[in-house]
């Protein structure tokens, strides 16, 4: 007998380990974070079982899916029995149907634990909409200041401390700006980005706060879901500030470090003539085929990216709490002792 479990019992189930049988196009379009790729059918092989069905018969789709899956099955079902040396299997397609009932009925005739997920990847979708159409349940803590701070270096670190701190650019793959996907390669899709948002959210169940990084409700591709950004807006605003020589330092370390960065960033340079004008622009590339990145990323900073967001770059009486990151050690520090004191209570 085939053993279900809903989108609700998979969140208290321990260790599982998700199988998503879909084509590889559905998967990679969105899928459940952290779960494996085992199609039962490939993208060709699905739209051909999906032509016969509407325009032969159920029974003639049934036979080019036995005729497709056979053959892939020993091979199947060697990559799940190593899964499942992990935990318990959880397998689902689109929305509970004929594909994870064929494949769960396989590994548990091969003696494997395995679940199939009711509803499929539909069910988690709307469980995903269902909790972002609500008021955001937590007070948002946002760390904002001008472009090289150090605000991502900070989340990262509190994060790697145990607080809940939440990294929307690293989910969104991209920085949030002109220059925001250099070196980064391909964005996700809003239905990826909202389910890694879910999944971290609740990485922190005993949190009544969360930290993120002040962003626009887009970032790059994808939008942040806007019951969330609410709370981005009237949640905790902290001001963090530095030296525009650690800045430039920062930003040069962060954007050279893939091979490929320079001609991305060029391109992207070039998309802001309509704000800045063909000579600035010039002038830019100019200190660009000189190798004077220090120079450039300065003169952009101070002429284009700190006059567009006008953070203070000093203690302002606007923000509930103002810290200096020059040094990062006892800055940290120091920001902990405020959670500890003031957020966390």
């Amino acid at each position: 007998m085939i053993k279900e479990i809903t989108v609700e019992e998979l969140e208290d189930l321990a260790n599982p380990v998700l199988l998503d049988v879909r084509s590889e196009g559905e998967f990679a379009e969105a899928t459940i974070p952290g779960a494996l790729n085992l199609p039962l059918f490939n993208n060709e092989e699905r739209a051909v079982i999906g032509t016969a069905y509407t325009q032969v018969s159920p029974a003639q789709a049934r036979e080019l899916g036995l005729k497709f899956a056979s053959p892939k099955l020993p091979a199947l079902v060697k990559k799940a029995e190593e899964a499942n040396a992990s935990g318990p299997l959880v397998v689902f397609c689109w929305r509970g149907g004929m594909r994870s009932k064929a494949m769960v009925s396989m590994l548990d005739l091969m003696g494997m634990t395995v679940y199939r997920l009711q509803g499929g990847y539909k069910a988690y979708r709307r469980k995903v909409i269902e909790y972002f159409a609500n008021d955001f349940n937590k007070h948002v803590v946002v760390l904002r200041g001008n472009t090289g701070v150090g605000k991502t270096e900070i989340l990262n670190k509190l994060r790697q401390d145990g607080y809940p701190a939440i990294d929307l650019e690293k989910l969104a793959n991209n920085r949030g700006s002109v220059f925001g996907a250099i070196g980064l390669g391909g964005a996700p899709s809003q239905k990826a980005f909202d389910s890694m948002l879910y999944e971290e959210i609740k990485k922190f169940p005993h949190h009544d706060y969360m930290i993120v990084e002040c962003e626009s409700r887009r970032i790059g591709r994808v939008t942040v879901p806007e019951r969330f950004f609410a709370g981005m807006q009237s949640g905790t605003q902290i001001l963090i500030y530095d030296s525009l020589d650690h800045r430039v330092a920062r930003l040069v370390e962060e954007y050279t470090k893939f091979p490929d960065s320079m001609p991305q960033i060029r391109q992207a340079l070039d998309r802001l003539v309509k704000l800045l004008g063909h000579e600035r622009i010039h002038q830019y590339h100019e200190l660009l085929d000189g190798g004077e990145l220090r120079q450039f990323t300065k003169r952009l900073l101070v002429e284009y990216y700190d006059t567009l967001y006008g953070y203070p770059n000093e203690p302002d009486l606007g923000y509930e709490f103002c810290l200096n990151y020059q040094e990062p050690k006892s800055a940290l520090r120091e920001l902990e002792r405020y959670f500890e004191h003031r957020v966390a209570q």
